[in-house]
């Protein structure tokens, strides 16, 4: 066996093609935390420790925007925008499927954690908890039914964001989330 000198080793290490990047290493975290936690302590209780991770995440992301605009409130035209365009900039594809007085529809064509998501059902509780928080900050009231999620094998996510406590969002199984006074 040679002796390398410390050059040489690290030039030789560097050039090897490993697919560690930061990004890639930080979901790669998140998804053992949360597979951890499901696995120790269940599905409901992981899901209510990523749920304070998501409302503290959505009130910053909702005072952030607000600044930017320059609004005290976002109409909710602009909590539409604003929920897309944050879920663009993490490198998740949701679109609008509608919105009327009543309810907004995303659809998602990948979650920004990649293929960390799948199995782990407890990291949909970020988008439910960041969209509840941003909505109701807004708008008063939220609830939000996650349809379909790519988490749980579906090919995409469906999510329902109840702006009003109708008699179609007391039928559809969700979290309510309701204005920080």
């Amino acid at each position: 066996m040679s002796q390398l000198n410390s050059n040489e080793v690290e030039q030789n290490v560097s050039d090897l093609d490993v697919t560690l990047e930061r990004d890639g290493f930080c979901r790669t975290i998140i998804n053992e935390l949360s597979g951890l936690l499901q696995e120790m302590i269940g599905l409901e209780e992981a899901e209510g420790f990523i749920s304070v991770v998501g409302q503290n995440i959505g009130a910053a992301i909702n005072n952030e925007y607000k600044e930017k605009l320059k609004v005290d409130q976002l109409t909710s035209e602009q909590v539409a925008d604003v929920l897309l365009d944050l879920k663009t900039r993490i490198h998740g594809k949701f679109y609008l499927v509608s919105q009327d007085q009543d309810k907004i529809v995303f659809g998602n064509t990948q979650c920004p954690f990649e293929d960390k998501v799948l199995n782990r059902p407890s990291l949909c509780m970020m988008t439910s908890n960041v969209f509840g928080t941003i909505t109701a900050e807004n708008n008063g009231y939220a609830k939000v039914v996650l349809d379909e999620t790519i988490a749980s094998g579906c090919d995409k996510c469906m999510v329902t964001v109840f702006l009003n406590n109708t008699d179609a969002c007391q039928d559809s199984e969700g979290r309510e989330y309701f204005k920080d006074e």
